[in-house]
């Protein structure tokens, strides 16, 4: 990375600013903004988090769908010393709740409705001792808190936004695994900041190029490969709320989009979109996609059919900072669709057998990464951090693969059960907790089964309480108040038993076998 560039996100804000002053930088509906007008309302909104109270090192949490407030919201936050707690539009209230403590987040912004889903109900009865506000970003609550911070001087603005340091954290990402509680990972402003150069760099992401954000903001596919990867490069951020493959092409012609990234199934969606109202969607440059496997033939007429002359894979997770591996510009369509990419530059991976040994080229084992992609560790959990990354700083994966003579990797399993809706991560052990704050269920085990259009949807085995009697529909029905709507099961089958082990343990590959 070269020495010139910013270190902090609200750096990269200022250098975008100056360097891209009056080129397009955000565009939400009626809403047009200069990034130099981008930086005057991050500065609002930094000014108002300090009349706020906003100390540095202090949690913001956000729960909104992509829209320009989220990211001026995020900067502001950032600017002002704080750490960023980004927040599923999906999660229900008790997992809501469960973030809102273990992050320790003082305060809260959200969406007043979002698919029908009042924000401010959802945390009804629930006990958060640190939050101490909650700021509504549609409406009148989001201009008084801005009108608030207009007795914050410019300097005191500055000497905030300064004072942020490429080592301190700048986001919380809550991710989930093996112990069913979610995890906080901490990424540092440098770190961010470096990744997503490298990433820019090898997809090609330019100025000029104009990005329609369709991956969620709070996942790090919307945040930091979405609109933070469009500050460091020029082009223009244009957030889409919901994916509606229809709309998605409309808006591929009227506002002549370049870049768009997101899970196979989104460009599966778009394809069918196209095949039943041909478009001219000559302005589509790149693409990146992953978080599933991905056909060779997909590939080929997302060249062919939509017109992208760059379409890569990656391969990345949370505790990376996002990325691990990326494709480049002018791999084959099969090594794209058999492959997710070699490692980020100046970066270390390694597969190794159940010892820990390294494993020749071609052979198959857990994939280990170093460097400076690798988090900074669990929030408040060094025991997990201890079991994640060793001495030596290797962060285990969890994910099986193999590195080809190339150096390019292929993912062959995953060691921690996960499996992947609609290019979202779901975790057995989460869901099966989940499923078990319900009064009739003793025990559920949950497997990833495929679907023809998600990739994989969850099942879950239930074992009931004695004396209880309930239904698939009613149960679906309880999960989907309660969890988000990409981790509930499709069906539910009732047992006396489950499958177990001689330790115990739930036997996952019999579950699947009778599936």
């Amino acid at each position: 990375m070269p020495e010139t560039s910013p270190t902090t996100i609200p750096a990269a804000v200022t250098a975008a600013a100056r360097r891209w002053h009056d080129a397009p930088a955000l565009e939400d509906s009626a809403l047009r903004w200069t990034f130099a007008e981008l930086e005057r309302e991050a500065r609002r909104a930094c000014a108002a988090f300090i009349a706020a109270g906003l100390a540095p090192g202090e949690r913001v949490a956000i729960q909104e769908p992509n829209t320009a407030r989220w990211i001026v919201a995020a900067i502001g936050a950032q600017a002002a010393g704080g750490i960023l707690v980004p927040l599923s539009t999906r999660l229900k209230g008790r997992e809501t709740g469960f973030i809102l403590r273990r992050s320790g987040a003082r305060l809260l912004l959200h969406a007043s409705e979002f698919l029908g889903v009042r924000y401010a109900d959802l945390l009804d009865g629930l006990e958060l001792p640190a939050l101490e506000c909650r700021i509504a970003t549609d409406d009148a609550d989001w201009n008084a808190f801005l009108a608030a911070g207009a007795g914050v001087s410019s300097g005191t603005v500055d000497e905030r936004w300064q004072r942020v340091a490429g080592s301190d954290i700048a986001d919380i990402l809550f991710t989930s695994g093996t112990t069913g509680e979610p995890k906080g990972v901490l990424s540092s402003h440098a770190q961010n900041i470096r990744v997503f150069e490298a990433w820019s760099d090898i997809v090609g992401l330019t100025a000029g190029d104009r990005y329609l954000v369709v991956n969620p903001f709070f996942h790090t596919f919307g945040y930091k490969a979405g609109w933070l990867a469009c500050l460091l490069r020029g082009a223009t951020i244009l957030p889409l709320a919901l994916f509606d493959a229809d709309v998605v092409m409309r808006r591929i012609v009227a506002d002549r989009i370049s870049v768009l990234p997101g899970p196979p199934t989104l460009f599966q969606s778009l394809l069918v979109s196209h095949e039943k109202n041909p478009a001219a969607v000559s302005s589509l440059r790149l693409a990146v996609t992953g978080a599933a496997s991905v056909p060779v033939t997909l590939v080929e007429r997302m060249r062919t059919e939509l017109g992208f002359g760059t379409v890569v894979t990656a391969y990345g997770l949370t505790e990376a900072t996002g990325v691990v591996s990326v494709c480049r510009p002018g791999d084959s369509p099969e090594r794209i669709a058999r492959t997710c990419g070699a490692p980020l530059p100046d970066t270390e991976v390694r597969i190794v057998d159940d010892a820990g040994i390294e494993v020749p080229r071609g052979s198959e084992g857990e994939i280990l990464v170093r460097g400076y992609n690798v988090m900074q560790g669990y929030y408040a959990d060094a025991d997990a951090t201890r079991a994640t990354i060793d001495a030596n700083g290797w962060l285990r994966t969890g994910d099986i693969g193999v590195m080809d003579e190339a150096g390019y990797l292929r993912i062959t399993d995953r060691k921690k059960d996960l499996f992947i809706v609609g290019g979202f991560n779901c975790y057995p052990a989460e869901i099966e907790n989940l499923l078990c704050a319900h009064p009739d269920i003793a025990q559920a085990a949950v497997i990833g089964v495929p679907d023809e259009r998600l990739g994989e949807v969850a099942h879950a085995w239930v074992v009931l309480r004695p004396g209880a009697a309930t239904a698939e529909a009613p149960l679906i029905a309880w999960c989907r108040d309660n969890m988000a709507n990409y981790k509930v099961p499709r069906r539910i089958h009732f047992v006396a038993a489950l499958p177990m082990t001689a330790s115990g343990k739930v036997q996952r590959f019999a579950l699947r076998g009778a599936s």
